[in-house]
């Protein structure tokens, strides 16, 4: 006996419905002789077919099956290897589309385990590598049955920080306001970045990815003689954005979110001490965050 008959739920319509395998982990090893590459990859790839019969009917014959959908994700890895992220994501969307007809929408995400080649005495090693957390490198690439397929990129967990060129004044106050103006304050922040391509092109995404990278690093810092003042966290992303829009043509769309990481001066008068900024405490909540979208209208205007 049905628990809702569909009877009872004919008004009812189907908005949306997914599924798929999230976390699939795995180290895929390529070997040149005696010289060993290595890609580190988290994949989580969800589907849409074009009936909902498996939620509204019961009726799984057309359902791939998750533990099918983390196998393809493993052959795929096993018969092309890794190049870059962004293409094994394109990999595994053109995989569902031209082998199962069923499939309407496929959506990947891939990220990066930030591994790199050891070196000794400035000598690449052969086989060993060190893991260096300097940010996360994820992609997304997904598709619908007949349309274009669509690959961002982007950058995660970067945390970022200056000690003077940063201030916050000229804010709005009212009678619910303690914070001080500052105009020179450390500046942490932790970073989050995720640009659109648009329809994928035959892209250097390694090359891009790191353009993109530099530019995060040169607009929060500024020039490494006497640094950029930043009068806000919001500013610093817009200036963020700014730059990598105008240095990375490839780019269409970037959203840029900073989470603020705090640091208090400690009070050290009753140890009989004067503390110039000098011994800082971190404040990890509550925290401040900030986000910004842009894109470049001529791309924006041929969407619709």
């Amino acid at each position: 006996m049905e628990i809702f008959p569909l009877s009872q739920i004919k008004d009812v319509e189907v908005l949306n419905c997914e599924y798929g395998k999230n976390t699939i982990k795995f180290l895929r090893v390529k070997r040149e002789g005696k010289k060993h590459f290595i890609k580190e990859v988290e994949v989580c790839t969800h589907l849409r077919l074009t009936s909902a019969r498996e939620y509204l009917e019961a009726d799984n014959s057309a359902v791939i099956p998750t533990d099918t959908i983390k196998n393809i994700v493993f052959v795929l890895a096993k018969k092309n290897g890794i190049q870059t992220i962004e293409q094994f994501a394109v990999d595994i969307c053109k995989h569902f589309m031209t082998t199962f007809s069923q499939v309407a929408y496929v959506k990947t995400y891939v990220q990066e385990v930030p591994w790199q080649r050891l070196h000794e005495n400035g000598v690449p090693h052969i086989h060993s590598f060190i893991c260096v957390p300097d940010g996360i490198r994820f992609c997304e690439a997904e598709q619908c049955r007949n349309g274009p397929l669509v690959v961002f990129a982007g950058i995660k967990d970067l945390k970022l920080l200056k000690t003077t060129q940063s201030g916050f004044e000229g804010f709005y106050k009212n009678e619910h306001t303690t914070l001080p103006e500052r105009n020179d304050r450390i500046l942490c922040a932790e970073l989050f970045c995720k640009w659109s391509y648009g329809e994928c092109r035959d892209f250097d995404f390694d090359c891009i990815w790191n353009k993109v990278r530099e530019c995060v690093l040169e607009a929060f810092a500024g020039p490494p003689d006497c640094g950029e003042y930043s009068a806000s966290y919001q500013r610093t992303v817009n200036c963020i954005q700014m730059l990598i829009l105008s240095k990375v043509s490839q780019v269409q769309v970037i959203e840029v979110i900073l989470n603020n990481v705090f640091y208090n001066v400690q009070d050290m008068k009753n140890l009989g001490l004067t503390n110039d900024k000098e011994v800082l405490v971190p404040v990890e909540t509550p925290y401040g965050s900030c986000t910004c979208t842009l894109g470049r209208k001529k791309f924006l205007e041929a969407q619709g």
